[in-house]
């Protein structure tokens, strides 16, 4: 009999997943609030079923689950350990590609005493980035050698044929997330010393680095970075950092939205009916009759001609479009306009580009620099780089899971060989492929 598989979410990334699971004979029965992108992911393949479901119904949710034998959940993080509750109760496994939080951590003693998978950040980024490196990090360890600096950076980015707006982005997922993403914190290790940024002063703290073959980027940090000193044995590395790439431009443009409070999530009164030009004379203090851009650049102690106020412009801030409905706040008027504006089109192709650098000390005191590179575009007309590269690790690993090849029970993540080298060997097949290259140091 044909082992079944839910999927909570039908969202951006979706639709290889359950292809996958589709075409690899399991029955899979889509829930979500929109029931027809189930349908449409679906199609008329005799082994799904779309259903509408919303996180607010409980009783359908503990129906949905006791009828399977996995869950995906591809909802918001929030969710996930609610789901994993219900797991935990009728005995499932479960899926996620989201970081492990101290709540689903809290799972771990029960699905292991019911002998449960709970395998978190099995996506891009968490997902490919732990496999990547924990093979190359085995591999030194197997040579005698030790890893004394780790840096491993990604970004999802418009493909160099498609970067054709002046914020060198476009969002294949909900701009919300990625600008909820620029407020967070960072910390990691540089030389023995941690460094901790404030989520306010993140995009201050930027390089510029050179992908060999690709192009230049900015790489800013990326949340903690420390704490993966401990998930991946570095115990020898005086640097353990992790970035997030984005085109030139980013950062400066994006601390200075930041200053302007359009990331605030707090609501504003009286602007219902008003425009986006009219909140950003607000958030400025300017008077009614001064020039907006002139007046934003002096808030922001720019120039009127600046690379920045001319993205703002761009982008909208200064116009007369009206906010959305049913929205109270900056970052949900900007998420909808960012969306509207940066959304990656149906001719767009986006890139995944993820880049490690060991520094590698061997027997005898031999230096190497080893780098692994991936580098993903989306296909055109078909499914984006990011919904390939975060939707396919999950599949290939629920496949594994019901097939009795995963079995080590209780919360985990993929840092062990049993889990990324099957993993990473079939994403080759699918042209999910790192580039390593090494040199003496």
């Amino acid at each position: 009999m044909a082992r079944k598989v839910l999927v909570l979410g039908a969202g951006m990334v979706s639709r290889p997943l359950v292809v996958y699971l589709l075409k690899h004979r399991f029955q899979v029965t889509v829930a979500t609030r929109t029931v027809a992108k189930a349908r449409a992911l679906l199609g008329k393949h005799r082994s799904g079923k779309a259903v509408a479901w919303t996180t607010d119904d409980p009783d359908s949710l503990r129906k949905l689950v006791g009828r399977a034998d996995l869950v995906v959940s591809l909802l918001p993080p929030a969710h996930h350990v609610a789901v994993g509750n219900v797991c935990l109760e009728l005995g499932k496994h479960l899926l996620t590609t989201s970081y492990v939080g101290d709540a689903m951590r809290a799972l771990d003693g029960p699905a292991r005493e019911r002998g449960l998978v709970f395998m978190n950040e099995i996506g891009l980024d968490p997902g490919i980035d732990h496999m990547s490196a924990m093979r190359i990090i085995h591999r030194v360890g197997r040579r005698g050698g030790k890893v004394v600096s780790f840096r491993s950076t990604t970004g999802a980015l418009p493909s160099h044929g498609s970067n054709n707006n002046p914020f060198g982005y476009k969002f294949s997922w909900a701009p919300r997330g990625v600008l909820l993403a620029s407020r967070n914190p960072a910390r990691w290790l540089e030389d023995g010393r941690e460094v901790n940024i404030p989520g306010e002063r993140l995009f201050e703290n930027y390089t510029l680095e050179e992908v060999e073959g690709v192009g230049t980027f900015e790489n800013y940090p990326n949340r903690d970075s420390v704490q993966y000193r401990d998930i991946y044995g570095l115990k020898d590395a005086r640097t353990v950092y992790r970035g997030t790439f984005r085109m030139p431009g980013w950062c400066e443009t994006l601390r200075k939205v930041v200053a302007l409070g359009w990331l605030d999530d707090r609501p504003v009164q009286g602007f219902a009916g008003r425009t986006y030009g009219d909140l950003t004379r607000h958030l400025v203090n300017a008077g009614p009759g001064e020039d907006l851009p002139a007046a934003v650049a002096a808030f922001l102690h720019l120039e009127t001609y600046s690379a920045v106020i001319k993205r703002l412009g761009w982008l909208g801030l200064f116009g007369d479009e009206p906010l959305p409905a049913g929205r109270d706040n900056p970052l949900d008027y900007l998420n909808l306009l960012s969306l509207k504006r940066m959304a990656l089109g149906k001719g767009d192709q986006d890139m995944i580009v993820m880049h490690h650098e060991f520094e590698v000390e061997l027997p005898g005191g031999k230096g190497e620099l080893l780098t692994s590179t991936l580098v993903d575009t989306g296909i055109a007309g078909g499914d984006s780089a990011v919904a390939r590269t975060v939707s396919l690790p999950a599949a290939i690993a629920v496949r594994l899971i019901l097939q009795g090849k995963l079995r080590e029970p209780g919360v985990a993540i993929p840092v062990r060989p049993a889990v990324y080298h099957p993993i990473l060997d079939e994403l080759e097949k699918h042209g999910i492929v790192f580039k390593e290259r090494r040199k003496g140091l």
